[in-house]
């Protein structure tokens, strides 16, 4: 028996922000959206496969200091794919880790950028090669912390 992940599904604050920002950084499709009380929802797809789900039906900020989540994570085909998502995160304004593309451990050539979405969900683009040429960070701030 073999497993793969599947969609990712998360709880958001406000689905319209949260949509806007998967969109303009990821680049995915809304594949159906509902806006009824109390099933808001959104579902983003990427070349006709479901990639992720938000639903608007939580308050306040993603609580880091419990068990669960620790990080997302995003493969792209290369580094000049993460600089673009990294160009995109600056712009939005939204909270980035490490000033920028790391890489995954020292000596390590894959690597990417960590973020937060609206809500504090930690995020990590990367790239299987390419990052070998920064330092790695070796405190602070999450990385993917496998390599």
């Amino acid at each position: 028996m073999s497993f793969q992940t599947g969609h990712i599904g998360l709880n958001v604050t406000d689905l319209d922000a949260s949509k806007e920002f998967y969109l303009r950084i990821f680049g995915f499709e809304v594949a159906r959206e509902s806006r009824e009380d109390g099933r808001r929802y959104v579902l983003l797809a990427q070349d006709g496969a479901l990639v992720l789900t938000l639903w608007q039906q939580s308050e306040g900020r993603f609580p880091t200091a419990l068990p669960g989540l620790h990080h997302l994570s995003f493969q792209v085909a290369d580094l000049d794919a993460v600089r673009r998502a990294e160009q995109v995160i600056r712009e939005l304004g939204a909270p980035l880790y490490h000033d920028g593309v790391v890489p995954h451990g020292e000596g390590a050539s894959s690597g990417g950028v960590f973020f937060e979405d609206p809500d504090g969900i930690r995020l990590e683009i990367f790239a299987p090669d390419g990052a070998g040429d920064r330092p790695a960070p070796t405190t602070g701030a999450p990385t993917c912390g496998f390599f």
